[in-house]
């Protein structure tokens, strides 16, 4: 009698299934697959084909744009904002990180940003960042203004914020105006002193008309410090100050709780930053932001309504997704 049990069939889709699992799954090279079953490599390379063509293997292409796409629209629609999710893997240093962000930021300013435009820009280590990634663009009448002060005990800022707003300046062939305060002031009533100085008063003007603000968020528990907690522009009483006020992050050197609420946080009566009020005026506010540690100042800043567009890494992304 004969014996159907083994079907030559049988025998070529098991050479075909362990060829494809030692290839696909464990990545041996076809040499090593034909000595492992005797065979040649042109035979392997057969054997491969007829698994992909039977449907043993199914093979798929997952596009990060797709992927992105999906978590872009789970972010707009759970938080009312645009976000534009910059793709890759967790591995990325926090430095790189930001480095990519920052260029992809860069680049898509160039698309917000035109003529006859007044734009507001907070200084620190991201958008410093962003500035060096700007692409050219010429436009007329357009205006780069700083957005809060950067002057502290031992320095005056100037050099530091008025290099990274000639770069936008530059970009765009803008004008630039600069805010030469402090971050901080020693006492609130000397700002309010300076904001009735007819100087002062034509910058707060300008930052009134703003078409645009591109900012980032500070956190006192990033992996890459925000330049305001590093930089000395903070002592031991502020730190204290901010702790009891459960203060998470800030705009422009002002303070903000998880629940948005800061007019009552007393660092904030003398920062030199636009209010927050202010801030929510501007029809495009630009944040720009990388690292899961930055999560709870993003929360905050989304709770205080201070974002339309947001750009920021895919960790981080998915993390805001989950909310």
């Amino acid at each position: 009698m004969a014996d159907h049990s083994a079907h030559p069939r049988d025998g070529k889709l098991v050479a075909a299934l362990t060829a494809a699992q030692l290839y696909y799954m464990q990545d041996k090279t076809m040499e090593v697959i034909a000595r492992e079953l005797g065979t040649s490599r042109s035979s392997v390379s057969r054997l491969l084909s007829y698994a992909r063509e039977s449907g043993l293997v199914d093979i798929r292409i997952n596009s990060p744009l797709e992927r992105l796409g999906m978590l872009e629209q789970r972010i707009r629609d759970r938080h009312r904002i645009v976000a534009h999710v910059v793709p890759m893997p967790e591995i990325v240093s926090e430095v790189e990180r930001l480095e990519r962000v920052a260029l992809t930021a860069g680049r898509l300013l160039s698309q917000f940003v035109d003529s006859n435009m007044i734009i507001g820009v907070a200084w620190g280590s991201t958008i410093s960042a962003v500035s060096r990634g700007l692409t050219q663009k010429e436009t007329h009448n357009t205006t780069f203004v700083q957005l809060n002060g950067a002057g502290n005990t031992q320095t005056s800022g100037v050099e530091y914020s008025s290099d990274i707003l000639q770069r936008f300046g530059s970009a765009f062939g803008a004008q630039v105006q600069q805010f030469p305060v402090p971050a901080f002031f020693d006492d609130p009533a000397t700002r309010e002193a300076m904001w009735r100085e007819r100087s002062t008063r034509r910058v707060l003007d300008l930052q009134s008309k703003m078409d645009i603000a591109v900012f980032s968020l500070g956190s006192p528990a990033a992996e890459v410090p925000s330049r305001v907690y590093v930089g000395g522009y903070l002592g031991r009483d502020d730190y204290r100050s901010l702790r009891e006020d459960h203060a998470i992050g800030d705009v422009a050197t002002v303070f903000f709780r998880a629940d948005g609420s800061w007019k009552d946080i007393r660092l904030n009566a003398r920062a030199t930053g636009p209010t927050l009020d202010r801030l929510r005026r501007v029809p495009r506010r630009v944040c720009v932001v990388s690292g899961i540690p930055k999560l709870a100042s993003l929360r905050a800043a989304i709770a205080a309504d201070l974002i339309t567009d947001v750009v920021l890494d895919e960790g981080l992304a998915r993390r805001l997704a989950e909310d």
